[in-house]
């Protein structure tokens, strides 16, 4: 009798019962990190449980994978907690290396990322934020001074907030030493609270400011970012601000609006209607900037019940208004789109705003079908690509028996040369992989991915 014999695992399912893949420890931080706002509820996880699988990852995968994962998910999908937490966890298993310093500097982009840090890192050292000192490396010491270095008076003055850990704490835990006089003299009026107030619209308003000369004194003089004009747009609106300057400043395009996401347009137009023209211009421009994907491209958006989860506790958005916008920017020749949930449909292939719109309202949002959407695609839509935008938790559900012939369902293989499936939440288990190019995120980065991969194919 043979002793020595292969280990049959079993299968593994998503929450809703569909055959998931099994990866591999990469792919399984990539899955939760890229799309992940860090300690927010998802549909079937909360929070804790997210934030505690990456941690229990990151051991196990080679520093400079994390380090090189937490950069991208900063500079590349715009994320600003879960890259700070990556590189918190990187600085206890990669202690005493440069990797750590190095990331800690690529991660911070701005000033107040400096004090989020160490919260977190207070955080995962199970001490209080003011009692971080003893816990710091050297690295985590070096990197936060390389960062410090780089911001100037306007950028410090900004975020320089009365919080636990505030930036003048930050100037004495990590000893940095000014490159300059200049420096040398701004960071002493950091020390002394003398450094200059900036001219921003939170320092104009908590200053009594009149807030409609302060919006459109703002507005005139371009001191606005473009994040901060999508998120104040109703403030803007309810104290009488000149709509014209309003509709000038969405259309410029000033301040960093290739760095939002898709998604914050999509919020903007809901939260004030008025300016949804102006709004879908402006996506319509960063729709146009990315690559056109050459032949035939279907479009297979998730409308599940689980996509309508907000994306976090403040927000007034989801997964699925987060799906349906990245669907509603690919750029592609030839595109049919389709939703999906207990059934298919197929949308008006629209751009912008009209696209989401178009996708949100195509049908009940009940089951994730998934299996039998993609079956239903490969025999009945001719397509030369088919992208997929889902959160992965495909039932294993036919009508309402719960597996096919006595065997647990599996996602079918694409029926053409390139099948992505693009997944936009941090659930355990996905499906995927295999024949599939998986990607995670809801930045339009994914798109561009699409276009530079196939491009490089050529």
């Amino acid at each position: 009798m043979r002793l020595n014999r292969a280990v049959k695992q079993p299968p593994i399912v998503t929450h809703e019962g569909g055959k998931a893949s099994r990866i591999n420890l990469v792919q399984q931080l990539r899955r939760s990190v890229l799309s992940c706002m860090l300690w927010e509820k998802e549909f079937y996880e909360d929070g804790d449980t997210i934030s505690a699988r990456i941690r229990s990852l990151i051991p196990m995968i080679s520093p400079a994978v994390v380090s090189a994962l937490a950069i991208e998910a900063r500079t590349k999908f715009h994320l600003r907690h879960i890259p700070l937490f990556l590189t918190a966890a990187l600085a206890q298993t990669a202690a005493g290396t440069s990797i750590v310093s190095e990331t800690l500097n690529g991660v911070i982009q701005r000033a107040d990322e400096l004090s989020e840090f160490l919260t977190i890192y207070a955080q995962m050292n199970g001490v209080a934020p003011d009692k971080i000192k003893p816990k710091l490396s050297n690295q985590v010491r070096k990197g936060l001074a390389a960062a410090f270095g780089r911001f100037d008076e306007y950028q410090l003055a900004k975020y320089n907030r009365d919080a636990v850990i505030k930036l003048r704490d930050v100037l004495f835990l990590c000893h940095a030493k000014p490159k300059d006089i200049a420096q040398a003299a701004l960071w002493e009026r950091l020390i002394n609270g003398k450094i200059a107030v900036p001219d921003t619209w939170e320092v104009a308003l908590s200053g009594g400011a009149d807030k409609k000369t302060t919006w459109e004194r703002l507005l005139g003089a371009n001191q606005l970012g473009y994040l901060a004009l999508l998120r104040n747009l109703r403030n803007m609106q309810e104290v009488g601000v000149d709509p014209n300057l309003i509709r000038e400043a969405i259309l410029a395009r000033r301040g960093g609006a290739d760095r939002v996401l898709p998604f914050r347009f999509t919020a903007a137009a809901r939260v004030v209607p008025a300016y949804e023209p102006e709004l879908d211009k402006a996506m319509m421009a960063n729709i146009m900037a990315l690559p056109s994907l050459p032949g035939r491209t279907a479009v297979l958006v998730d409308v599940s019940a689980s996509m309508d989860e907000r994306l976090s506790a403040k927000s007034d958005l989801s997964r699925l208004d987060a799906a349906a916008t990245l669907a509603s920017m690919i750029n592609a020749q030839d595109r049919r789109v389709f939703s999906f949930s207990t059934q298919v449909v197929e949308v008006a292939p629209r751009l912008g705003m009209a696209g989401v719109d178009a996708i949100r309202t195509s049908q009940i949002h009940h089951g994730t079908h998934l299996f039998d959407a993609v079956d239903l695609i490969n025999r009945t839509v001719p397509h030369d690509r088919l992208i997929i935008i889902t959160d992965e938790q495909a039932t294993g559900a036919v009508g309402f028996g719960y597996r096919l012939g006595g065997t647990l369902r599996s996602m079918p293989a694409p029926a053409c040369d390139h099948g992505y499936v693009i997944n936009v939440a941090s659930a355990l288990n996905g499906v995927g992989y295999g024949p599939w190019t998986h990607i995670d995120g809801f930045s339009e980065q994914v798109l561009r991915w699409i276009a530079e991969y196939e491009a490089a194919e050529v």
